[in-house]
């Protein structure tokens, strides 16, 4: 190549070159000791009833996927669920506080929904039959789901304002249901009472106290009927917005050991409807405004119910079906992991994401079936981040996020690290402030076992003996084409696409020597396992 054709060439290149910004970061991990703890199945996922006629901007997203008419039977339905082993899945949404379940004294017909101008939401009551739910049962008892119903609460009560319901809660339908599902043996994990009816409500508020006493006469009810179950199911509340004042009442009502868990929802990107999403999410001081939430749920739950915990009971980013184009694509896995992540470092127990399918923000597409891409970010950070949260702290800017947790059911710690910044391509020094130990096989020939320990920098293992290599696993999530609104995304260069079968593909790391630099490129997102390294906190 001549010299003038080399400097075309670089002269074209020159902007890219020079727009990228490379910065160098460490991060070091505390681990010493654990700074929270999840649940073991923390990822979770909501099943909605919303009927196909649930429209919002002109889009009605829904078709199917409601639990009334959800194709149980679809194989990648099934395949979704059990790479999760054991997903939890909670039932319920806005309808649920206007479901009939056709099963005892019903004093009235139950019937499917229908629009209704003077309804709440748009919609008449609802009925869940019984055979429906006997055959749901049955698809969760095959893919093995651990199951949230959550009850209506507003049974009995009357509107008396604009969305004020006052009135004790007739149980007498409930009652029958839950002595139906009992008597069958279906497995419910928990029941959660009530949806969005917390604070202000949406559509519909409950005060705190009646609320209160309302729930301890559902606690009595599970003990009635469950007095020979072991384990009993848990019994969650509210399933709403977190208010201070309602939420310190209801607990004080409520009283020692009445609620198992206490729900929130969550939906900080602001309405589906929004032309600055993208920007919303990849701004890192938009989505630190929802730690004052987690941290005020926090100081709660220790000064007024220290016997409940956390769970985010819903959340789906941007509310009223999520956004077209926006939620269904890779983009949304940054606000999605983030949340994971801050949600765990607040001693959250579960995190529901709304949905598993059905409205924009499913992680399966509503008609397809085929998983979005939040789904395969949620499927590696089950399989990957352990329930034992570590503290991480860098010098690094807002735009890199990070996150440590004990490597899930084996030795090591997973650091995930979101890259926000279209520009800054960061290179990372991983250290420790705790002695590590690091464990490693060695071949028959040897008289002991492989052992070091390390007190500073885990980036690098010094000397080791010629027969062993350590190595770590990379998990490296980009967009196709660097499309940010892509509905396909990579894992370490290769597209997740179903199996012919119609089986979730393998996620496989790629296996990096541990002395080679760890980079995170612009815009990406990316696991890092580290399978040698173990801490007092993972113990």
């Amino acid at each position: 190549m001549g010299f003038p054709s080399f400097l075309i060439i670089f002269l074209a290149l020159c902007p890219a070159f020079l727009a990228q910004i490379i910065e160098d970061t460490t991060f070091v991990i505390d681990g010493t000791v654990k700074i929270a703890e999840t649940d073991d199945n923390y990822v979770c996922a909501t099943l909605d009833w919303w009927p196909k006629e649930k429209c919002n901007y002109n889009d009605c997203p829904w078709g199917l996927a409601s639990l009334i008419n959800l194709d149980l039977s679809h194989p990648f339905l099934a395949n979704s669920i059990q790479a999760f082993k054991h997903l939890r899945l909670r039932l319920g949404g806005s309808l649920q506080n206007r479901i009939l379940y056709d099963v005892g004294n019903l004093e009235s017909t139950c019937h499917p929904f229908t629009e209704q101008e003077d309804g709440l939401f748009g919609f008449s009551k609802g009925c869940l039959y019984m055979d429906r739910w006997d055959e749901l049962n049955r698809f969760f008892n095959k893919t093995g789901v651990l199951v949230t119903f959550g009850l209506n609460a507003l049974r009995g009560r009357q509107r008396t304002g604009k969305r004020v319901w006052k009135g004790n809660w007739d149980s007498s339908n409930a009652y029958d249901f839950l002595s139906y599902t009992s008597s069958k043996g279906y497995q419910i994990h928990s029941w959660e009472f009530g949806n969005e009816l917390s604070g202000r409500g949406v559509g519909a508020k409950v005060d705190a106290e009646q609320y209160g006493k309302d729930v301890i006469h559902l606690k009595n009810l599970i003990d009635q009927l469950y007095k020979h179950f072991q384990p009993r199911p848990l019994l969650l509340a509210p399933g709403g917005f977190y208010d201070k004042e309602w939420y310190d009442t209801f607990l004080e009502v409520s009283g020692t050991g009445t609620v198992d868990a206490l729900t929130h929802h969550i939906y900080n990107l602001g309405p589906g409807s929004d032309l600055n999403l993208v920007s919303k999410i990849l701004n890192p001081l938009h989505l630190n405004k929802i730690a004052e939430t987690f941290s005020n749920l926090t100081q709660t739950i220790e000064m007024t119910g220290p016997w409940t915990s956390a769970w985010v009971g819903e959340s789906g980013g941007a509310f009223n079906n999520g956004a077209p184009d926006v939620s269904n694509t890779f983009v949304n896995s940054f606000w999605y992991l983030d949340q994971l992540g801050m949600a765990a470092k607040y001693h959250t127990k579960v995190y529901c994401r709304q949905t598993f399918i059905g409205g924009n923000y499913g992680l399966l597409d509503t008609s397809t079936f085929v998983p979005n891409p939040d789904y395969y970010s949620a499927l590696l950070w089950h399989r990957l981040m352990g329930k034992e949260v570590l503290d991480v702290s860098s010098n690094a800017s807002l735009y890199l996020r990070s996150y440590a947790h004990c490597t899930r059911h084996r030795e090591g710690v997973t650091l995930l690290l979101i890259n926000l910044s279209d520009q800054t391509h960061y290179g990372v020094t991983i250290e420790s402030t705790a002695s590590i130990t690091l464990h490693v096989k060695e071949k028959s020939n040897h008289k002991s076992s492989f052992v070091h320990r390390l007190k500073k920098t885990i980036a690098w293992v010094g000397s080791k003996s010629s027969d062993v290599t350590l190595s770590r696993e990379e998990y490296h999530l980009t967009p196709q084409d660097g499309d940010l609104q892509s509905r396909t995304m990579l894992l370490n260069g290769k597209p997740l696409q179903l199996t012919e079968n119609g089986d979730i593909p393998s996620l496989s790391p790629v296996l990096v020597n541990l002395k080679s630099p760890i980079s995170v490129p612009p815009l990406s997102i990316k696991f890092i396992v580290l399978p040698y390294l173990s801490s007092p906190g993972c113990s």
